[in-house]
């Protein structure tokens, strides 16, 4: 499918503002309390308002019946507050009409099951009714309010995330795969169905991966994986067609999970003008426990990455949610800090699910920005205090973070990992790919993510976590990377299988083995749950081993210090052409993974924003600005070289500045607080004002 317009960064024009507002439901509440929201948006300083996500029973109570009348109140309230829209198509949550007229409609799961309504998300993605129904409903939307002047974005659907097995997906699914392979011998060749007598002789025997007596056929699961993708992006692509062509230069999302295993975020990112994302990380442990804001730091560069700049924070949470078995409030602080983050890592608009609180439904105890505690609450004042300080930050708007370092990732590789027959379950990719991030995260390396086919010349450093499937492209452009003077960190279980989930010649790539100085992996060697083992260095390491042999000119770093493997390399270094390339062929606890990318990224060049910071102290620079925050539980004082302006405090802090628990500091050389009137622009950040579509 092609880029819509001119794909992620580009927008329409206006001065520059980061945005800030949230869900706005008024469909839950009577017209009276429209008005008062009004007015507290005003007090809060929100300028973007999400209208209508949820509201497709409401605009359509019946089948072709509309009311739309409502909904013109409320846009011509928001619009004489000043306060942009972006409007929803309600698409993500048919009405209940719709189930019970067209049960065809529901979807199924593996096992057959009917995914009944009475909650959301309840349709199958491959049904002609339910997409027939999608685009009459957006259609009429876009009619109605294409022009309208409070329209700021469009935002399509919600949280894409339903996979269907029913009938309707099944012929759907073979549609999909008649595409890509053209031919059944083409795709018996790639499912390898010799094994187990599971030979295709006609297109009408194959099916969705439903629940069969054991294993499911890997290649068939990982293409149900990849069309599952598909089919969701085609609702999206359907719908975003039909509000452009009512508003031209209008930009158009949705918004992603985090690091959400449905989607694959590289091809859904690229029929986006803006990139958004929903981000929840657990407050319940920080700041005792980095792996919230580490969390968090991971999605905003990922989500970064896709929008290749800045981006868009579409929904988070201002205090507690309501879906975790303890429901945690976030502490006084953290949901500034939190936000300020997400703007350091390349976001040009903080929004919340949701404005005000509801009384009634699944969500009622999920926090938001007018608790039910009203506005004299803890949380208002906050959301308040926060929209003032992203009101002096209109210089940060548009401008983009730079990265050395591009970390590798990849759905299909998670995919294909993730599915059971493999050497061992506990190896989780997420969790792997989180233990890396968060190694370059607590050194403030800043990194980018990039797909493994990627152009990788920009970067001094490429890390490679774990991918098992990587494609002929791929692994050519690992080499050409290395050889021609880049350094590559690689970890375990890594170029195994090709694109079909086919295992390489070897077990894992030749070109890649060469590349790494690995003469042969013998065998991969799991560890238990729980279990470690010793590495001559002194660390522990747990997750998995392999008995692999170096080839003679390749240095042993760190070898197993205990185990069957006592004596065999860890960790190992190579030098082909001119570039650096290391082996981990295990994952090291967290000091050793900090210490071994830090020892590769000062080889390659790669310095942290601020060397030398306490644990627990994050710095990235945006732009001309640095943003420091502090996740200690106690203040830290940070030496700063020459003299900085705070543009949250106005205060100039000539040798440091001290950060008590979740401070937050965005500092600029400049000793005043003026805009430069050559300001850069974003999409996102140019949608707030409005104004003549860009060239």
């Amino acid at each position: 499918m092609a880029a819509h317009g001119n794909g992620p960064g580009m927008g329409v024009a206006t001065r520059g503002r980061l945005l800030f507002g949230g869900d706005y439901n008024p469909e839950q509440w009577p017209p009276e309390t429209w008005h008062d929201d009004v007015r507290l948006m005003k007090d809060a300083g929100v300028n973007l308002a999400t209208v209508g996500v949820f509201s497709w029973a409401t605009l359509e109570p019946r089948p072709g019946a509309r009311d739309f009348g409502w909904l013109d109140r409320v846009l011509e309230l928001l619009h004489e507050a000043g306060i942009g829209v972006c409007l929803a198509t309600p698409t993500a949550s048919p009405p209940p009409w719709m189930g019970s007229r067209h049960p065809e409609t529901l979807p199924r799961d593996e096992n057959g099951t009917v995914v009944w309504y009475g909650s959301r998300n309840q349709f199958c993605p491959s049904s002609p009714v339910y997409r027939d129904y999608a685009r009459r409903i957006a259609e009429d939307l876009a009619r109605r309010y294409g022009g309208h002047p409070a329209l700021r974005l469009w935002h399509i659907g919600n949280e894409y995330c339903t996979s269907c097995w029913c009938d309707e997906t099944a012929r759907h699914f073979r549609a999909w795969l008649r595409e890509r392979y053209a031919t059944l011998a083409a795709l018996n060749e790639a499912w390898g169905t010799a094994f187990w007598s599971q030979r295709y002789d006609s297109w009408e025997e194959i099916i969705p991966p439903r629940r069969a007596q054991y294993l499911i056929n890997p290649a068939q699961a990982l293409d149900f994986r990849r069309f599952s993708s598909d089919a969701l992006l085609e609702c999206f692509v359907a719908e975003r067609d039909v509000v452009a062509a009512h508003s031209p230069g209008t930009p158009v999302t949705t918004n992603f999970m985090p690091l959400f295993a449905g989607q694959d975020g590289w091809r859904w990112a690229a029929e986006e003008d803006v990139v958004s994302v929903d981000v929840y990380p657990d407050p319940a442990a920080a700041p005792d426990d980095p792996a919230g804001p580490a969390h968090g730091a991971l999605v905003q560069d990922l989500t970064r990455s896709q929008a290749r700049g800045p981006w868009m924070l579409m929904e988070q949470a201002a205090s507690a949610v309501n879906f975790r078995p303890v429901n945690r409030p976030k502490p006084e602080g953290l949901m500034r800090q939190w936000s300020l983050q997400a703007v350091a890592r390349g976001a040009d608009a903080v929004c919340f699910f949701q404005w005000r609180a509801s009384r009634q439904g699944s969500e009622k105890f999920h926090s938001a920005m007018l608790p039910h505690a009203g506005e004299h609450s803890r949380t208002f004042r906050q959301v308040r205090d926060l929209g003032a300080e992203l009101g002096a930050l209109s210089g940060v708007a548009g401008t983009r973070v730079e990265a050395d370092i591009a970390v590798l990732h990849d759905w299909d590789a998670w995919w294909a990992s993730g599915q059971p027959g493999r050497p061992s379950a506990a190896l989780d990719y997420p969790a792997v790919l989180a233990a890396w991030h968060q190694a370059l995260w607590e050194q403030s390396l800043t990194a980018d993510f990039a797909h493994p086919e990627a152009r990788l010349a920009g970067y001094r450093m490429v890390v490679v976590p774990q991918l098992y499937l990587l494609t002929d492209a791929a692994l050519d452009g690992l080499d050409a990377y290395v050889r021609g003077g880049g350094t590559l960190v690689c970890g375990f279980f890594t170029g195994v299988a090709d694109a079909d989930d086919r295992v390489r010649e070897g077990g894992v790539d030749a070109r890649l083995r060469r590349l790494l100085g690995i003469a042969r992996v013998h065998e991969w060697w799991p560890l238990a749950e729980g279990e470690t083992l010793r590495l001559t260095d002194g660390s522990a390491a747990s997750v998995w081993s392999e008995d692999l042999e170096p080839a003679d000119a390749t240095e042993t770093v760190a070898a197993y210090a205990e185990g069957p493997l006592a004596g065999r390399p860890a960790i190992t270094r190579a030098t082909p052409g001119e570039g650096t390339a290391w082996y981990v062929s295990t994952l090291p606890e967290r000091p050793t993974l900090r210490a071994l990318l830090a020892q590769a990224a000062r080889g390659a060049g790669v310095a942290p924003v601020l060397p030398g910071l306490a644990p627990g102290v994050e710095a990235v620079r945006r732009g001309a600005f640095l943003f420091l925050l502090n996740h200690r539980r106690e203040q830290v004082t940070i030496p700063l070289q020459h003299p900085h302006t705070d543009l949250l405090t106005g205060h100039t802090h000539a040798d440091g500045i001290t950060l008590g628990r979740y401070g937050v500091a965005v500092l600029s050389a400049s000793t005043n607080r003026t805009t430069p009137t050559t300001t850069p622009t974003s999409k996102v950040s140019r949608i707030c004002d409005g104004g003549e579509p860009s060239p």
